[in-house]
């Protein structure tokens, strides 16, 4: 595994967000250096008292909301918690939507763009989901 993994959230789906967070909570109990941006449809999942719920693409996530599964959410911060991962939200998608740092929930470390981004990634693996 590199040490160092980016993860670039951009998908609206309940199984993409799923699928990378728990890519993320595993990479970094593992030890590996975790950056998540998350951009698009991704984003709205983590403003502070909007979130909605996300969608379910196929009948795995409809499993998932039925059998209780942690939510993305709750992966993402165990990720933060246990490995010390970072989550970013686009500066961009935060300027499309109109929102300021202290609309986003707390396990948001904060605005980066997209050059920042790349730029950080660089040198290690990037994921889309």
């Amino acid at each position: 595994m590199p040490n160092r993994l980016s993860l670039l959230c951009i998908s609206g789906s309940r199984e993409k967000m799923q699928m990378a967070a728990m890519v993320a909570a595993t990479a970094a109990a593992l030890g590996t250096e975790v950056i998540v941006f998350l951009s698009m449809n991704a984003l709205g999942y983590f403003v502070r008292g909007e979130a909605p719920k996300a969608p379910a693409e196929g009948d795995m996530g409809r499993l998932m909301a039925e059998k209780n599964v942690p939510s993305f959410r709750h992966l993402f911060e165990q990720a933060k918690d246990l490995g010390g991962a970072r989550l970013y939200a686009c500066s961009m998608a935060m300027d499309l939507l109109g929102l300021e740092d202290g609309r986003l929930e707390s396990c948001i470390d904060g605005p980066m763009g997209m050059t920042r981004f790349l730029s950080d990634a660089s040198g290690g693996q990037i994921l889309v989901f």
